[in-house]
């Protein structure tokens, strides 16, 4: 009996396993604040320019009071997200990025302009109602078992950490790994999306790095440690700026060769993941931790990453504008809308650029041009006028 009593006041006296400390959770709020504003600002400004693109209005995007409402959402939340840098560790602010793809995800829901019956509702979006679930059981994980080292930012740790062999070792390998990325991005024509997405991830990493300490910095200087007289704080600053220009150039090359929902999880994913690395590093994060939170802690960004990849897999991806040559826009053509007859109807079998579906039935002033347009000279001088020359195509040939 007293062997089973002391058993019990010593687990009593053991702090819980499911309690977040304070500053933990001061930070957790503010980044989960900032990515929920920041996300309600960019569907405003979105909406702002639906709205405009459908109207009459002649206002240009900045001249409108929604914009700008979105503008100063958007800095709040940006603030909000900056600030929390400087209350918890780094391994619990970066994947808490989520919440802004859980917003997304709800306020698109919200903002369908359809009707929509509720079981073709719950077939279209179960997958994003599933991934939110899992998100946010993810973020709960998080913020229970994130890893509670507090140092404070001063200029003295910055450097200390900055010339720990672990971080310099973590560095050398980051940049052979980001040059030989490169390499193969610019000169081998490596346009793979993990090869793009991992550029950025490499240089997001650097600039989380350098916005907690200029982030903590700061928050000691207001509270009158004054920490700006160190020069690393202006190092840090300029890095943080740089790494996220270069990190923003890459982010928009990849917009412009894949769909937005799968750069959303496959950056998400892989920017978490090294960031965690390198704040783990850097600020030893991790160190001092027992096993069980480090794996409910991983077991947590698991759960966050399935969760964000099946929210954007259930997105709606965008149909491409295909181009195709008008026959009517010809010089010496007849206009062929006049009936309201199409030009470019659905083909039923392959596809051809301004090529009707049935050319048998079409008269021979309307068979298609043969591409590249030639010039030449008209037997009479009245048509002259007329620049380019359409060949006849029969069914001999």
């Amino acid at each position: 009996m007293d062997g089973a009593h002391r058993a019990a006041l010593q687990l009593q006296q053991l702090p819980p396993a499911s309690s977040a400390d304070p500053e933990n959770l001061i930070g957790a709020l503010l980044a989960i604040f900032g990515h929920l504003v920041v996300s309600i600002a960019l569907n405003l400004q979105k909406y702002c320019h639906i709205r405009l693109a459908g109207s009459k209005d002649p206002r240009a995007y900045f001249k409108t009071k929604t914009w700008w409402l979105g503008l100063f959402l958007m800095l709040l939340g940006e603030l909000g997200v900056f600030a929390s840098y400087a209350f918890a560790p780094l391994s619990l602010i970066v994947p808490l990025s989520a919440v802004s793809v859980i917003a997304s995800a709800i306020i698109g829901i919200i903002f369908i302009k359809e009707k929509w019956k509720p079981k073709d509702f719950l077939r279209r979006y179960i997958l994003s109602f599933v991934g939110c679930g899992l998100a946010i059981v993810g973020t709960y994980l998080l913020v229970t078992f994130a890893p509670n080292s507090h140092e404070k930012m001063t200029g003295e740790n910055i450097i200390r950490h900055l010339v720990s062999w672990p971080f310099l070792l973590y560095m050398l390998v980051e940049i052979i790994l980001f040059c030989l990325l490169l390499y193969f991005y610019k000169e081998r024509n490596a346009n793979n999306i993990v090869v793009i997405l991992l550029l950025v991830a490499l240089l997001g990493s650097m600039t989380v790095v350098t916005v907690k300490a200029v982030a903590g910095m700061l928050v000691l200087s207001i509270q009158g440690n004054l920490q700006l007289d160190y020069p690393i704080f202006y190092v840090m600053f300029v890095c943080m700026v740089a790494t996220a220009i270069y990190q923003a150039a890459f982010l928009g090359q990849a917009s412009q060769m894949y769909d937005s929902s799968l750069i959303a999880s496959v950056g998400y994913i892989l920017s978490t993941t090294v960031a965690i690395t390198a704040g783990a590093i850097f600020y030893l994060d991790f160190l001092g931790e027992d096993v069980l939170h480090v794996c409910m802690f991983a077991l947590g960004c698991l759960i966050a990453f399935l969760g964000v990849f099946l929210i954007t897999r259930n997105r709606k991806k965008a149909i491409p504008f295909e181009p195709y040559i008008s026959m009517d826009a010809m010089p010496g053509m007849q206009n062929m809308h006049d009936k309201g007859m199409t030009v470019q109807p659905d083909l039923k079998a392959s596809f051809s650029y301004g090529a009707l579906e049935n050319n048998d039935n079409i008269s021979e002033i309307y068979a298609p041009a043969t591409l590249p347009i030639m010039q030449e000279e008209h037997g009479s001088r009245s048509a002259s006028g007329v620049p380019y020359r359409v060949l006849e195509h029969t069914k001999k040939e």
